[in-house]
Parts: C-alpha cells; structure tokens; sequence
C-alpha cells in the first residue's frame, strides 16, 4: 500500500514536469547528463565494453565521442518521455516529422494491414506515438507490460493520446488475425533481445553472436502482410526525422529467417551511420548460445 502512494507521488510530480516547456527540460537534461556520466557513471561500464564490441573498427577516440553523445541523448531522451504526456499534436509533428510512404498507403486504401520494424533508437516512445499522426491506417504498438501497474498505466494511456491502441505481446496475433480487412499498422521492436529460453534463432549483430526475437518473421509469413522498416534519423537535440522503408513486400515467399535477417541487417546499417542513438546502456549480449 506504501508502494503504490509513493508510486502515484512519483507520477504526480512527473506530470507537473511534463508541463515545463521543452527547453526548460532541455536544461534539466544538460544537468541529468552531467550527474549519469561525470558523477554517478551509470552504467558506464557496460556502454564502453558494448562499443568496444560492437565498433571495434572505431578508434578508443572516436569511441568515447560516440560515449559523450549517447549520454547527452540518454539525457535528452528521458525528459522527452516524461513530456510525453502532455505534449501537443502539433509539436510532437514539429519534432518528430515522418516521411509520408504511398506504398504503404496503397495498402490502407485497400483495407489492407502492415507490419512495421522499430528499434530502440532515436525516440522510439514519440515515435510511436508519432506514427498513429502519420498513417491513415490505426496504429497498433506492440508493447511488453511493465511489471509496475502504476506507471504502466501512465505509459498506456501516454502512447494512446493520438489514436494508438496499444497491443501486448501475448495478445498480438490475436489482434492480427482480428484486424483483417482494416486498414492497421502493427509496429514491433524488433532489436530487444529474446529471453535465453527463447532464444531460437542466432546470427552476427555487429560483430556479436546475437539472438533475435522470431516473432515479426512468423506473424509475416503467417499472414502475408508486407514489411516496412522505421528508419529513423537524429537531426539534432529534440528534432527526429523518420521514414517507412520497404522491407519484404511478399513474405510467403521467403525462405526461413530470411526476414530475420534482413531486419537484423537493417538495424546494423541503422546503428553504424550514427551509432550514439542506439539503447548502448542496454545489456543486449548478455545471453550467450549454449
């Protein structure tokens, strides 16, 4: 019962600060920035030991740029999540412009569905969000509980502010097979990794043995539904571009894991133009293949 009150204090005083303009927050991140690098270090070890892995074609200097900057998005990145409940259609559409894709229209005009790649890079909360403002199909973010109920229900009801009906993992083919003959778009993370007793499938993501989640792949070749990848872009701080770029148009006629792959190597191709944009603070090799 304690929990939970210090849990609703805790949301209460993260929506007073979702009321302070974007660059208020923007100063609040600057020092957020100094206190997680310069004083606490967070996880500083596993940032640096996952660059030194995953870049080793990158110079110790060159590393420890990429090192300064993700923490400066790190920063960035949290008081943008926390304005995530209050911000307006208009300067979410300010800051996170999407490309409109024809092609992926074509299919909506149809009363035809999509499927749709994401990764943890840029500001995948906006866009997600960003997305539902995007598309004339209804969006469907796939998305994993938090085991917190309280700030759960924050997430939930700030990723559905613009239309967004969230999905949960367990529930998406379900949702999938509900939604036939709707104009949808389902949008996975595609580059979280699986458990260890899920761990099926293992390739090379930058230059690191990986496991990579197989739900995209099956859902697709299950349903037919075309792939698009959510290549995103950091402009500059607070500022994202994105696009919908083809990925499989036909996927029943590809071979197993095949789709996989490809996405895997997109996000690899993602991450290499501009590594510092990518969750570095994140433990994604920490299961290794028996």
């Amino acid at each position: 019962m304690f929990r939970r009150a210090l849990n609703h204090i805790g949301i209460f005083f993260l929506n007073l600060l979702s009321l302070l303009p974007m660059p208020i927050l923007y100063i609040l991140a600057k020092a957020m920035y100094f206190l997680l690098y310069r004083v606490i270090g967070y996880r500083l070890k596993v940032v640096r030991e996952n660059l030194q892995l995953a870049l080793p074609e990158r110079s110790p200097e060159e590393r420890k740029l990429i090192e300064k900057k993700f923490y400066k998005y790190l920063a960035a990145l949290v008081v943008e999540i926390v304005k995530m409940s209050s911000i307006s259609k208009k300067e979410l559409e300010k800051r996170f412009q999407i490309k409109k894709s024809e092609l992926m229209e074509s299919y909506f005009a149809k009363g035809e569905g999509v499927l749709l790649c994401a990764a943890h890079y840029g500001n995948w909360e906006w866009g997600s969000v960003a997305i539902g403002l995007a598309v004339s199909g209804q969006n469907y973010p796939i998305y994993k509980p938090l085991n917190n109920p309280v700030f759960d229900d924050w997430f939930q009801k700030a990723r559905s502010r613009f239309g967004s009906k969230l999905i949960s993992m367990r529930q998406t083919l379900r949702a999938i097979q509900a939604s036939k003959g709707e104009a949808s778009i389902f949008c996975f993370g595609s580059d979280q990794a699986p458990s260890k007793d899920e761990s099926h499938y293992w390739t090379t993501l930058l230059h690191q043995e990986s496991s990579i989640q197989l739900g995209i792949e099956k859902i697709a070749r299950k349903t037919n539904r075309p792939i698009f990848y959510f290549n995103v872009t950091g402009v500059k701080e607070g500022y994202y571009e994105a696009e919908f770029v083809p990925l499989c148009l036909n996927p029943q006629e590809t071979a197993e894991f095949e789709i996989t792959e490809m996405h895997t190597r997109f996000l690899e191709e993602m991450i290499r133009k501009e590594p510092a944009y990518w969750l570095w603070s994140h433990r994604r090799w920490k299961h290794r293949r028996s």
